[in-house]
């Protein structure tokens, strides 16, 4: 029997890609039970109305009245799910939510309690803004020292979990530190974390995107924050 799965989406300013991103959704999961939670974290761009439009059975919508962040969203997101797998799917289409079935497989068939999408063992995908590798590969490399770890794409957008893990994190961070705090609390509960080659079809900033040096700087700091402490 398929899993529940509840894809959790924070959006903002995404109102080029979010309707056709339903629409992939839909289809990818087609053979799926599934419920969708949209969070427009305070857009300006129209993104709301059209947020408000998929408000039904199978997708709901919440609305941040201003901006507070990626981490704000999920952490909104994450209090209403109903669903046994929580999947994280950014709203930019920069992830292929056909890539959502091999993603929780793993925890499907009871291997895993997390599973993180990786963009480097992936498939199809675009070349990477260089610099933004670099600060990818140093936080991943710096998260596997302190937390005895071997992933290959901490920062992936496309991370899966048990929801039994998931209810035991408190999401602090408010903006893209989420990442790292995410697979913090998840190491010091001693998860089971898998890998799964995804796609990627990664966005530069005339397209949109959104992080900055200062969330590469800000994201180091909660790894070892979150090292030290809860």
């Amino acid at each position: 029997m398929p899993p529940h799965l509840s894809i959790v989406i924070p959006a903002f300013n995404e109102a080029e890609t979010l309707q056709l991103l339903i629409g992939k959704l839909q289809q990818a999961l087609h053979d799926f039970n599934y419920e969708v939670i949209i969070v427009d974290d305070g857009s300006t761009d129209g993104t709301a109305e059209i947020v408000e439009q998929f408000n039904h059975d199978r997708i709901r919508a919440v609305v941040h009245s201003q901006n507070q962040g990626k981490g704000a969203a999920l952490r909104t997101a994450f209090q209403n799910v109903n669903g046994d797998i929580v999947v994280i799917q950014d709203a930019d289409l920069e992830y292929d939510p056909n890539d959502i079935p091999s993603l929780v497989q793993p925890i499907h068939d009871g291997h895993a309690d997390a599973v993180f999408g990786s963009r480097f063992h992936g498939r199809a995908q675009r070349i990477h803004l260089y610099w933004h590798r670099v600060a990818n590969k140093w936080l991943t490399w710096l998260t596997n020292v302190l937390f005895n770890l071997d992933l290959s794409d901490m920062e992936t957008g496309y991370k899966a979990f048990r929801r039994s893990a998931l209810d035991k994190i408190t999401v602090r961070e408010n903006r893209f530190g989420v990442e790292p705090e995410l697979t913090a609390k998840l190491a010091k509960q001693n998860c089971r974390i898998y890998e799964v080659p995804i796609s990627y079809y990664g966005r530069d900033y005339s397209q949109g995107k959104k992080i900055r040096f200062r969330d590469a700087v800000w994201a180091a700091c909660c790894i070892i924050r979150y090292r030290i402490s809860g």
